[in-house]
């Protein structure tokens, strides 16, 4: 009972302002009520056990599954490694169908469970087929052995898996979001927070996979690990739905991808004409009309405000015009693309740790004493010490920082990822360090392997990039996006997880094709089955330059970018300036009479703050004139 109340109190939604309060109808405060009684970290909870849930298989087969590619599907190194990566790559880049369709076609909680039922489907197939031997295929020696109608189930259902997964990624994460208001101040704290915890909970999650799972799967038989992760993915989707009542769903809105064809199809038309001296001209709606949250006007890419410039007699209709909360939308997703592309080497190299290192795992000491560990497990010993950091970084780290940066997340986020670049270069470095100590100690005695747990140096040092990189873009593209493309923005994250899946298939299938011509053995550096034939720690070392390289890439797009401007005040729409040049118009034909015209008042106007000194040090002024201007310039200004 303690227990459920302290629950209760913890996620109570924040309340609203004094003033607000007290402007607040008697008759509406029960809707308000009822509405505070939505979302907080109370609907996270449902979501937070999904995330453990689901990723507690989804790691595991991150780390395990190349095993099973090698040693039931018959693929050689290199095809199980590429394998792998682009399935993940496909997983990741699938998170943007997901994304895109919650934004625009249904709501976050509708895709995030229909992508779940094809996940736990596809999950099923892949049970069957590990349980039925006649569903494997024989070893041929080639670099896959996989053909006919097995391959069909194999790729159907790996591919299915990769769709269902990609799917709830890029709806879940904007939907846990969407439960705490980004406007208010405290709600602004609490989404930081959850972040926080919602990477907490997936490694937790993770934990659990890549010890208790993964030891079923390699220790007893691949099909009862898929069970397991089956049934809790089952589990945890069902979980997710039940928590309905509790949540804050928001309606999708326009596709995100039709505005922004919009705005480049019209700037593109109006590319000869001239922008217009005041940026008070560009076509915007007004408060009123408004259904999304307008986004103050910026200098960069000047360009693309040709699609704002209205015309006489002019039709306003989406192909024909633009507003500037459209066009600043755009800006904002082209600002974004850089810092995208600058974390794609850092998951290039993620992709090794979850490859290869597991490959040499597979061939050194797993003895801990008398147990025997199995080799995909070793990630367990960075996600244990993420367990221990992460409530450190949110408990201490945080608020000391806010107090000296007074940023709701402590660092902004690009400060974050900034840290993980850094050490994931230094991650790489250090696995090729080890990796010639074991392929040395292996050569000079194959019977006394190192032990596994010299890959833990490279793990644990990922563990902490990954915290920084992975939560710092995830509140970095949600909170930057505009808020009809929450989802597909989040999703950009998982985008370049995707890409540098795809780029380390890439990297190895070159590597080995440019080595293999320039080595005097005419092998690869990853050829073969033999990893202490190969020189894997060239290619370590090769991906910690590249990482370097890239670090300094990210530096220049870091400073470049432009947050979204806090500054959420209206601009006046056409209509109103309109009506303003009309009344400035009629004030200076009247004001002419007597000599005096709207500049003079403007000017005086531009004069106020040393007019203010004066009059705090000699008195209110005794001239009714002097007001008269003062109160019809306000008068014009707040129109």
């Amino acid at each position: 009972m303690c227990f459920t109340n302290a629950i209760f109190f913890l996620s109570q939604p924040l309340h609203f302002s004094k003033m607000e309060n007290e402007e607040v109808n008697e008759e509406h405060k029960p809707i308000i009520q009822w509405k505070k009684q939505k979302g907080g970290f109370r609907a996270s909870m449902f979501i937070f056990v999904l995330s453990a849930l689901d990723n507690m298989g989804f790691v595991a087969n991150m780390v395990s599954i190349v095993l099973y590619f090698y040693g039931v599907m018959h693929f050689d190194l290199a095809s199980s490694a590429n394998t792998l990566t682009n399935f993940m790559g496909s997983t990741f880049l699938l998170s943007l169908v997901g994304g895109f369709i919650s934004d625009t076609y249904l709501n976050r909680l509708t895709t995030c469970l229909i992508f779940g039922s094809l996940e736990v489907l596809a999950l099923v197939l892949l049970t069957i087929q590990a349980a039925l031997p006649h569903l494997h295929p024989n070893a041929c020696g080639k670099p896959s052995c996989v053909k006919g109608g097995i391959a069909v189930m194999f790729y159907a259902s790996l591919y299915m898996l990769a769709l269902g997964n990609g799917g709830v990624k890029g709806s879940m994460t904007a939907f846990g979001a969407d439960q705490f208001d980004e406007k208010d101040p405290n709600d602004a704290k609490a989404i930081a927070s959850f972040f926080n915890w919602l990477l907490l909970s997936s490694t937790l999650g993770s934990v659990i996979g890549v010890t208790g799972v993964v030891w079923v799967s390699t220790q007893r038989d691949w099909h009862w690990g898929f069970f397991i992760i089956t049934l809790a993915s089952s589990l945890g989707f069902v979980t997710l739905a039940l928590g309905k009542p509790f949540y804050r769903i928001n309606s999708p809105g326009e596709s995100p991808i039709l505005r922004i064809a919009q705005v480049i199809v019209v700037a593109f038309k109006n590319r000869k004409l001239t922008l217009p001296e005041s940026n008070e001209e560009l076509y915007e709606i007004g408060d009123k009309d408004a259904t999304i949250d307008k986004i103050s006007h910026t200098n960069q890419m000047r360009f693309l405000d040709k699609a704002t410039i209205f015309r006489e007699n002019f039709e306003r209709k989406p192909w024909k015009i633009c507003t500037v909360t459209q066009v600043e939308e755009v800006k904002i997703l082209t600002r974004m693309l850089p810092i995208l592309a600058s974390t794609i080497i850092m998951n290039t190299c993620l992709a090794q740790l979850q490859t290869f290192s597991v490959q040499q795992g597979s061939i050194m000491n797993l003895k801990l004493g008398s147990f025997t560990v199995s080799s995909p497990s070793i990630p367990v010993i960075p996600l244990v010490f993420l367990c221990i950091l992460i409530p450190l970084y949110e408990f201490f780290f945080v608020p000391f920082a806010r107090k000296i940066s007074h940023h709701p997340s402590g660092v902004t986020h690009l400060q974050r990822v900034g840290v993980g670049l850094v050490l994931s270069s230094i991650s790489m470095a250090i696995a090729g360090v080890i990796e010639v100590k074991r392929r040395n100690q292996s050569i000079k005695d194959s019977s006394h392997p190192i032990s596994l747990f010299w890959l833990s140096f490279q793990y644990a040092i990922f563990g902490i990039a990954d915290m920084f990189t992975l939560v710092g873009l995830l509140e970095f593209f949600y909170r930057e996006a505009p808020s009809n493309m929450k989802s597909l923005s989040t999703s950009f994250t998982y985008l370049s997880m995707s890409l540098g899946y795809f780029l380390s298939t890439v990297f190895v299938n070159v590597i080995n094709s440019v080595t293999k011509r320039i080595t005097p053995s005419k092998k690869g550096w990853l050829q073969g089955s033999d990893l202490n034939q190969s020189n894997l720690n060239l290619f370590f070392w090769f991906l910690a330059i590249l990482s370097c390289l890239n670090f300094l890439n990210f530096l220049y797009w870091a400073s470049w970018y432009k947050y979204k401007s806090e500054d959420r005040n209206s601009r006046p729409d056409l209509k109103t300036i309109a009506e303003t040049k009309t009344t400035l118009k009629m004030v200076d034909d009247e004001k002419a009479k007597k000599g005096e015209s709207i500049k003079d008042i403007m000017a005086g106007k531009a004069k106020e703050s040393s007019q203010t000194s004066e009059a705090n040090s000699e008195g209110p002024s005794s001239s009714d004139e002097g007001k008269e201007k003062e109160g019809k310039y306000r008068e014009l200004k707040s129109r």
